[in-house]
This record gives C-alpha cells, structure tokens and sequence, in this order.
C-alpha cells in the first residue's frame, strides 16, 4: 500500500486498556480495507474556578484524570479547564462532580467523533502511513464500495414451537447464492447456486464463512438490523456460534436503545450495515408503505415472487416441498433491494451525507449529532465550549411556521411563490446563531444605553434574543453548505445536492429540539416568528401590486391572479413578483437593520385550476389542504394534492382514486356525473371489494383502549383472538402496530379474518360523499343527487 492515501470512513470503535484509550478506525480504500489505531484521552469541560477542588476529588478517588486550563469560556462567559481521562471514566466523573456542584460539560461527544471532527475529518481523511500511528488529514474521497444485499427465510412465529431459520440469500455483483437447511431435492437453475446444509447450526456457519470470503464493505437488506441480523444473532446463541461477521474477525455487536427498546443498533467491525427502509426515510422519500413489494413496485414496477395474507404459510409449506422454489423467492427479495439501491442511489447519498456530517453512512437520524458534528470544533475554535441539554432560555415556547387562512372555493390561475430555503436563510440574514446569541446578549449589558436599529453590532431577535453581526457560527456555516449545495447541482451530483439540502432543512430543527444541547427558544422563535412578519409583510406586498392572496404557508404564498392569462403571460407576472419581493426584502432590511438579504423568493408553481376546500361542516378555509392542475411552461400538466384523502393512507383505496378522478375530470372540463354514478353503482355491486381495506396504526398497546375503543382497535381485538385460535402469538398486546380491515354489517373485521358481507352504505357515506362534496359544494352541485337510485339502496 502506497505512504499516503485517501480513505473512506467505514465503521469506528474505541475502547480502554492498560494505556489508555485506543481509537479504531475501519477505511475503505483504493488499495483495499484498512484499520488505523489511535491514543486519545477522553475529554470534558468544567469551569476553571472548580479546577482545584475537581484535582483535589481525583487525587482523594485515585482516579487518572489531568485537569489543565484552556483558552476557552462557557456560555456563562467563564474561563474553562479541560479534564483529561480513559474514555471510560467519564460519565462516572460527571456524577462525581454533580454531588459536589460542579457542572461537567460535553461529556457526551464519542471520543471517536471528538477526534476527527477535531480534524475537520468528515467522512473521508487523507492517511499519512509514515508516521505512526498515521496521522489524519481533510480530503474528500468517493470509493467503490463493495456491496452484499442478504435476505433471511423464516418459519412464522408460533407459541407452540421456537423459530426456524429455513434460508438465508446472498446477493451482489458475483454472487447469486441460497443456503438452506431444507432437505435436498432435484432441481436445476442456472441463474441461482442452492447450497444444501445439514441443520441450522450448519447454515450459519455456512453464512459467517461467505461473509469473511466475500470481504463486503457494506450489507444492505430490508429491516435488515431489526430482524435478518437480530434474528441471525439469536439463532447464533442459540447454537453457541460465535456470530463473527467483523473484518478482524470479532463478533457483531448489538445494543438496544435505552428510551426505545425496540430500536436496535448493531455494530460490524469494519463493515456498514445499511438498512433501505431506513435510508430512503433518511433522503426524505415517502411512500404509502415502507414494505418491500409496494416499494419495489413503485419504484422498479417489480414485485416479490410471494406476496398477499397467505405469504408465511406458503413460505413454510415451499420449504417443506418445493425448496428450490422457496430459494428463487428469497434472492428475489434480495434482488429487489439491490435494484431499490440502485435506483434510488441510496449508496451515493449515504456517502455524501457522511462527508457532508461526519456521520457514518450506517448511522440512521442522527440530525442532532450531524449538527454538532459540524458545529462544535467551529465553537472550540471560536474560544467556547458548549452547553449542556436544558442549560439554555425555554421559558416561553416557540410557536411553528405561519399559516394563513385561506379563500376556499374553485379558483382559476393560481401563482405560488416560494421562499427557497426560508429558515436557512433567516439564519444567515438575521446572523442567528447558539454563540451569537450569547455574545450579543454579553455586548448589550456592556452597554451604558439600549442598541438603536440599525445597529453596527447587533441584530434584534424575538424574546428579547440580540445576535452577534460578526461573532457567529451558524450564518457561515449555511452559506458554506448552500454554496456546496450548488456546485452539486452544477455538476448533476444529485445524491449531495440532497445530502445538503436535508442537513440544511434539520439546523432549525435541532435549535427548536430539546434534545440538542444548544436548544434555546429564542433561538427557535427568532427563526419561527422571523418567518411570520415575512410571509405576512410579503403578502401585503402583493396586494399592494394588485393581486389577491389567497393562502400562505410557512415559506409559501399563493396568487390567484386578478384578470385572465394566457401561459406565457402568467409565467412572466410569476417571475416578476418574485423578483419584486427580492428587491423590496434587499431595500427592506438595509433600511430597518441595516444587514444584506439573503432572502430569496422564487416563482415556483402555476396551477391552471386550483381547489382549496373549507373545512368540513364550516365556511372558514382549511389549512395546508389543497389541490390543483399545475401547468408547466412547455404545457405539460400535472394534478397535485396536498393534505387530502388522496394522499392520505388511512383513507380507503376507493377514496383516493375516486378523489383523483373525480378533480381530474372536473380541472379537465370532463363530464364526471355519469361516471359518479357508475363509480357508486359498481361500489354496490360488490365489483370494488378489493379498494375497501382499511389501514390504521394503532399507537398504543391494544390494551391502553380501554375506555374508547375506534373501529381500528376493534378489527386489532378481533384479529387477535383469530391469532390466538391459530396458535399465532398476539400482535398488539404489548406494542402498537399497523392493521388492515374492512367495515362490515357486522362492524369492523380484519383482513384475516372477515366473513361477514361488506358495509357498502358506510362506504357510500363515509369514503365517497365527504370526497365529493368537499368539492361539488362549489359547483353548486351534490353528492347525493348525482349519485341517483343508488343511495336509495341505503
């Protein structure tokens, strides 16, 4: 390997010994995998007016801890001591010192993300091999990642009898491979190698030896780490195999969340674990389901080779007879993540998140930790250590983002005008920052008078905040990733565009969580409130030009524009109005606070028809509700619904596709009374049975419903006592979960179990009317006379 290389970051560990502590740290490589090793005591921060007593508690408890001071201060403006120490020692030096009222702060950085984001080391460091141990330096680099998509075949769940592990698929770019445990049959096929194994300690076995042979760099699947591994794990245990699916041949770690014992996180040495479930969530797709063959069908129009109520059944009955068939099923599953993978270039944006965060590609939410990853040595460097969780101002609360009401009714030429990335850019604007928040506040009680706006040091924020204009952190930093950001978008790097535009999205939300240690409400509201003077000031800006504003939201105002256009006309009147509203915002605040803008308006839809529907049973508006035919330049038109039925799943299929008709055709100018009626004629006729499931989550344990129980509940109670007929444990008697039912004479039964004939009239007057009425009311016409016969039935 040559001297110096650049490496991608894979998995990292730490732990203590003899010594000390020792860093590990697990790179990919042009050249191949390789492990760096580093010494680096734990750290953290207390005052420095506590220094002699703390050394003094050391000496007394005998314990390795250095104090030194630093050029560093809280945000109560007091010098700052560091306290050095095997890593292991510190959450216990916290509670120690707590007894005796000194504060301990940043004791909860990992020594491993404390060390290279000390370096500005995000997700990739040029290795220095010369020295020893190799020293780390900045650099971006974009490996070839070796890939293995796994899937694991199981017997369903039974109180009567423990589980039974049938298959396991390993699939990547040379490998189409099932090892089973079923016993052999003749069989043949040439795209797929069935590996027969003597029992399940074999298969295992089997597994761990293709892994270490494979040598991947990361393991994909579907709930990958909360059931394939979890699952493999247990049966490893069972079995007495040690589970070593680590590069340096150590054991997979497991560990569940303290508030969440339901999350598990595992740990590969030197391997990324990347579950697709969780990492589409993470790039902000969204699908109705999150299950493997609704994914796969949306995306890749493909779909699992066994799917419906019956799936676990016919997974056991296959492995008992047709195993090879059960084989083609498992790498098909195995083949569909692959190919979500790929089209979703779900490894290219857990890589750019990992260089523009720190974070490993593995490390699922983390929005907080990705933002002190990038915040916190810009603090140090700055001269300040930082807060503790609840140290900060919370006591008033910060409202959300503005919400106009709005003009309900049918509206034709609807212009919306967007602010791009308004809260990012209120930050930069308004220089609202953690630090500068502090130093402003420090700056005005040096005062002998109250600041005067504009001022040449401070900005005003809400709840009495005052912003530093030059001694901030957070304004640089949004700039830093929206430039980033650009130059993505410039050379098509679509997976970094994102990665930014989602950490940029979280910085508002980790100031408004009081989960972040720098969680202040005056910051959040600075953000917040900012946002309403300026969509309600920019709406009055456009009336003043004229126009009618019928609706805002948070970042968005909506048009309806005054006299008829044609395409061109209303594009150009769009396009001028936003570059109207960036001249007075830019004229604006020079004027008022004498800062630039860095607020930037953008026409971004025209809707050719528009709905906004009133809320049900009242005259008043509804909010963040709406539909419309948006029309693009070239006049390409695309129906969109925001908050309605259509794209809400806990309504019925029949609900949302009859909703996306019915707008369809009247946005259109089609005639839709005929075809309503025949839409109801064929719902009563039984000929829509399969769009009348229902699909609900049930939040609590069965047994929290107690003193109301919704039709959910009931189909969840009733399923229940179905499973425990069929010897199948109970779905919800511990935890919530999703249930699917169907509304009967009978009331409501599960999917599972549903013998009694369908309520076609609830679904009459509970799916279609509401649907339709929320619009015919503007139409002068109604549900119930353009249904005709039909509802005579009811």
């Amino acid at each position: 390997m040559s001297r110096s290389t650049p490496a991608f970051l894979l998995t990292s560990e730490w732990h203590d010994d003899d010594q000390g502590t020792e860093l590990t740290f697990w790179w990919s490589t042009a050249e191949g995998p390789l492990a760096t090793r580093h010494r680096q005591p734990g750290v953290c921060f207390i005052d420095s007016d506590h220094s002699e007593r703390a050394q003094a508690i050391a000496a007394t408890l005998a314990w390795p801890v250095e104090i030194k001071p630093l050029a560093l201060q809280s945000f109560s403006h007091q010098a700052a001591s560091a306290c050095y120490m095997p890593a292991s020692y510190l959450y216990r030096w916290r509670d120690v010192l707590a007894e005796q009222g000194i504060v301990c702060r940043e004791v909860d950085v990992r020594p491993t993300d404390r060390f290279l984001m000390e370096r500005f080391i995000y997700g990739a460091a040029l290795l220095d091999l010369q020295s020893s141990p190799p020293r780390l330096a900045p650099t971006r680099y974009v490996p070839k990642l070796r890939c293995l998509s796994i899937d694991i075949e199981t017997s369903m769940p039974h109180r009567d009898r423990p589980d039974r592990l049938f298959s396991i698929a390993l699939y990547s770019d040379s490998e189409r491979q099932v090892l089973t445990c079923a016993e052999p049959r003749p069989g043949q096929d040439e795209q797929l190698q069935l590996h027969w194994l003597a029992d399940e300690a074999a298969l295992l076995q089997r597994f761990i030896d293709c892994v270490q042979r494979i040598d991947p760099d990361v393991i994909i699947g579907w709930n990958l780490v909360q059931f394939d591994l979890d699952f493999l794990r247990r049966k490893c245990q069972q079995h007495a195999i040690d589970f070593t699916l680590g590069r340096d041949g150590s054991a997979m770690g497991w560990r569940r969340q303290r508030n969440n014992p339901e999350r598990v996180f595992v740990h590969i040495a030197g391997r990324l674990v990347l579950d697709g479930i969780e990492l589409l969530r993470n790039a902000t797709w969204q699908f109705e389901s999150f299950a493997l063959n609704h994914v796969a069908g949306e995306l890749l129009a493909d779909q699992k080779l066994l799917h419906g109520e019956q799936r676990g059944d016919d997974i056991e009955r296959l492995f008992e007879q047709d195993p090879w068939q059960l084989a083609r099923y498992n790498l098909k599953d195995c083949e569909l993540v692959w190919r979500i993978f790929e089209r979703a270039d779900l490894l290219n944006f857990a890589i750019e998140r990992a260089h523009m965060t720190g974070l490993a590609p593995d490390r699922m939410g983390g929005s907080v930790a990705a933002f002190e990853n990038l915040y916190l040595p810009r603090l140090h460097r700055a001269g300040f250590v930082a807060p503790n969780i609840g140290e900060g101002y919370h006591q008033r609360k910060s409202p959300g983002g503005l919400v106009m009401d709005s003009v309900p009714g049918l509206h034709d030429q609807v212009l919306v005008l967007d602010f791009k990335s308004l809260y990012p850019s209120i930050i930069r604007t308004f220089c609202i920052d953690p630090m500068g928040l502090i130093t402003g506040l420090h700056s005005a009680q040096q005062r002998s008078s109250a600041p005067q706006w504009p001022d040449d040091e401070l900005v005003p924020g809400f709840f009495d905040a005052l912003f530093h204009r030059q001694q901030h952190v957070l304004p640089q930093l949004i700039a830093q990733l929206g430039e980033h950001r650009e130059q993505a978008k410039q050379h098509g790097n679509q997976a970094l565009s994102q990665a930014i535009k989602v950490i940029m999205a979280s910085c508002y939300g980790v100031l408004g969580s009081d989960g972040c240690r720098f969680y202040d409400t005056r910051l959040a509201s600075s953000i917040t409130m900012r946002g309403h003077e300026i969509i309600r000031r920019s709406a009055d800006w456009i009336r003043q030009q004229g126009q009618r504003v019928i609706y805002g939201d948070t970042d968005s105002v909506f048009v309806a524009l005054q006299r008829p256009h044609d395409l061109k006309d209303a594009y150009r009147t769009g396009r001028q109005l936003a570059a109207g509203l960036n001249a007075f915002w830019r004229q604006t605040l020079l004027d008022e606070y004498g800062i630039d803008s860095h607020l930037e308006m953008e026409f971004e839809t025209y809707y050719r028809r528009f709905f906004m529907p009133s809320i049900r049973g009242e005259e008043v508006g509804s909010k963040k509700r709406y539909a419309g035919l948006a029309q693009r330049e070239n006049g390409d038109e695309t129906l969109i619904f925001k908050g309605l039925e259509a794209v809400r799943s806990d309504w019925t299929l029949l609900a949302r596709q009859f909703q996306r008709e019915l707008y369809r055709r009247l946005f259109a100018g089609e005639a839709y009374q005929q075809w309503l009626r025949h839409t109801v004629e064929q719902l009563v006729n039984g000929e829509l049975d399969q769009q009348l499931v229902y699909r609900k989550r049930l939040r609590r344990p069965l047994s929290a419903y107690q003193r109301q129980m919704p039709p959910h509940a009931k189909a969840a109670q009733r399923l229940e006592a179905w499973l425990q007929q069929q010897g199948l444990p109970a779905r919800f008697r511990d935890r919530g979960g999703w249930i699917e039912y169907r509304m009967t004479v009978n009331g409501p039964e599960p999917v599972e179990d549903c013998p009694s004939s369908l309520d076609y009239g609830h679904y009459v007057e509970k799916q279609l009317r509401p649907v339709a009425d929320a619009l015919l009311q503007f139409t002068g016409e109604d549900f119930t006379t353009l249904a005709g016969q039909q509802l005579r039935l009811f």
